[in-house]
């Protein structure tokens, strides 16, 4: 049975997580940790969890979900797991961080798995099975949990509200249809954790987003 961690970190309120099972093995999703005292969050709920990272992985490289990668990275001694679409958005991240004002940023190391539609995450005694979900982000992924009917979305899907498509290498349509064909094809009660803001279901945003009706 996988048990789900959130935090919320950085000047974005970026949902972090921290999926483990009864094995002890976890894995890190989006690591958004940025102040000091975030970092310390993280690692302290490792700790008193007594969990072993294994895999250090992003939905997407955009800067509010990798300031903690070269942490998590180090500490855990992990490699970097994305789609190698996200190249694009790493090469560019210290320009962003400067964009956004950020000080202190600390580059993310770079891929060394890279991730596609139909490969496993295996932790554990866990597997998630991986989407390719185009449009906020060239290489954005998700990673599905049929036993237990939940998704992680990156900023695919939020409550009542879709992922932005006015960065570099998004695309409005590319969003709309991942949605669509890839999130919409799970059932009604699918948990939806999304990369901001709180967590929403299928059905719900099948009948109530505006932006997808």
């Amino acid at each position: 049975m996988i048990s789900i961690q959130s935090f919320t970190f950085n000047p974005f309120s970026e949902n972090t997580y921290i999926l483990y099972d009864e094995s002890g093995e976890c894995i890190i999703i989006d690591p958004g940790c940025y102040e000091a005292f975030e970092k310390s969050e993280l690692l302290d709920f490792v700790v008193q969890k007594k969990l072993k990272p294994v895999r250090l992985i992003n939905t997407h490289c955009h800067i509010d979900h990798i300031f903690g990668n070269k942490f998590s990275a180090e500490t855990f001694g992990l490699k970097l797991e994305a789609n190698k679409e996200e190249l694009f958005n790493l090469k560019h991240s210290e320009q962003a961080a400067k964009l956004y004002g950020i000080q202190g940023y600390e580059p993310s190391p770079q891929p060394i798995v890279f991730l596609n539609e139909g490969d496993k995450i295996s932790f554990g005694n866990s597997e998630l099975e991986i989407l390719f979900v185009p449009g906020h982000s060239p290489g954005h992924l998700a990673f599905v949990c049929k036993k237990q009917k939940f998704i992680i979305g990156g900023d695919v899907l939020f409550y009542g509200s879709i992922g932005r498509t006015d960065f570099p290498g998004c695309s409005h349509e590319a969003l709309i249809k991942s949605i669509k064909t890839k999130f919409f094809l799970l059932e009604d009660d699918f948990r939806v954790l999304s990369g901001h803001g709180p967590e929403t279901n299928i059905g719900f945003e099948k009948k109530n987003n505006p932006f997808l009706q």
